[in-house]
């Protein structure tokens, strides 16, 4: 392994739009190589070239090529370096680093200026002295399943903004609906097929609060599709609900009612697009890891998208010594706080890993927690525990015991069993 050290090239490469900067460095920390290319196809041969050259007239055997992971543009450089012919030889390892540790270890070099060479400098000499703790670039088949789950998830952003936006108008209409405690609620989703018939088809409050009980419990059960148990009840509750609330000026009728259909418009384009998605994301994960994929199958509560949206992230569990490496790498793990002999009870979650692996396996969790009692008890006991963020909290320590079992599942090739079979404690 030494031996491997001290015949390995450590390139850094600063990307931008336009250009990469490139510096190497040997193991003693000598600058071998320095490059300033486009960044572009042209660009990304010149690098190739210079590297190899570097190789040969140097001596060296291996080359770990590390990138500051700068939105898209290190895509292509990175895929281009770590899957080309003529580097192979090489055995190359190419890793995009998160830019925030980069920009931590750029502490440590003291009035140092900030410029593109010294970027790639500081990149290199963080790759040569062995602090990268990230799993290497994937190939392009799992490039594509990670294109198609990261925009799930933007989608699914999209809709969030959409609904939070549409508080505003919501509240202005009906300002009862908005406010209401849960018990009180005529709809259990205030964005659900139902309630989005009461704010569009409506105009005004009085329109509710002047129309027959017969009348709204016809249109509830119509736009409901005979779905609520007792619409009498949920009827009763709407009209108090619009009797109890501001009441607009005839102006701002149409605007409202305008804004409001609009922003429903928006978010079941956004749900359609979300089902092509999870459509292409189950077509695009068979031939990819086909034992780990039915292992995450196996567990009740987790689904081919969210088995998809796991595996595009990790790759392959072999890449992980533990599962405390695996929750490290999502970001669900906790800043311990000491001081002498104070520790403190209140600890936040990291959230410095990768949030679209964090993301699914918290959305994964909270299924799982539905799916098996044994998650179920957990979490409650889990949220009784505190006053406060009760269920993120929850949320947050049943994804963590969640990581335990699936990789004890992956790593030992198993399905789930309720007799915790591949549960590692």
């Amino acid at each position: 392994m030494k031996n491997n050290i001290l015949s390995t090239l450590f390139v850094g490469i600063d990307v931008s739009s336009k250009t990469n900067v490139l510096c190497a460095l040997d193991f003693q920390g000598n600058k071998l190589l320095t490059l300033k290319a486009l960044n572009n196809q042209p660009g990304a041969d010149s690098i190739l070239d210079s590297i190899i050259d570097c190789l040969n007239s140097n001596t060296l055997q291996f080359v770990v090529i590390a990138l500051e992971s700068t939105s898209f543009y290190s895509t292509h450089i990175a895929n281009f370096l770590s899957s080309n012919e003529l580097l192979l030889a090489f055995k190359p390892l190419v890793y995009c680093l998160n830019p925030k540790t980069i920009a931590n270890y750029r502490k440590s070099f003291v009035d140092m200026d900030k410029t593109d060479p010294l970027d790639s400098y500081i990149i290199a000499d963080f790759a040569r002295c062995g602090r990268i703790t990230c799993e290497p670039w994937r190939g392009a088949q799992f490039l594509a399943l990670q294109r198609l789950t990261r925009h799930r998830l933007h989608l699914v952003e999209c809709i969030t903004r959409e609904k939070t936006y549409m508080v505003s108008n919501i509240y202005l209409k009906f300002s009862e609906l908005a406010v209401l405690d849960k018990d009180n609620q005529p709809f259990s989703n205030t964005y659900g097929a139902t309630s989005a018939a009461i704010l569009t088809d409506f105009l005004s409050l009085d329109d509710i609060t002047y129309s027959t009980i017969e009348a709204l419990v016809a249109f509830v059960r119509q736009k409901g599709k005979n779905r609520f148990g007792d619409p009498y009840e949920t009827v009763k509750l709407l009209k108090k609900a619009a009797k109890d609330s501001y009441r607009l000026e005839q102006v701002m009728y149409e605007p409202i009612n305008v804004s409001i259909a609009s922003s429903f418009n928006v978010i079941n384009a956004f749900e359609r697009e979300i089902k092509i998605i999870d459509k292409a994301i189950e077509k695009n994960i068979k031939g990819i890891n086909t034992s780990e994929y039915q292992s995450l199958l196996s567990i009740p509560g987790i689904g081919p998208v969210m088995a998809s949206g796991i595996l595009a992230e990790i790759g392959t569990i072999t890449s992980f010594d533990s599962h405390d490496a695996l929750a490290k790498y999502a970001g669900i793990t906790w800043r311990v706080k000491q001081s002498g002999d104070y520790t403190s009870d209140q600890t936040n979650m990291t959230k410095t890993g990768n949030k679209y692996l964090r993301y699914y396996l918290i959305e994964a969790a909270n299924s799982v927690r539905c799916n098996i009692p044994e998650y179920k008890t957990f979490y409650y006991k889990k949220y009784g525990e505190v006053t406060t963020h009760q269920h993120k909290r929850a949320l947050a320590l049943t994804s963590r015991k969640l990581i335990r079992m699936i990789f004890g599942l992956l790593t030992k090739n198993q399905i789930y069993s309720s007799n915790k079979v591949g549960e590692i404690q």
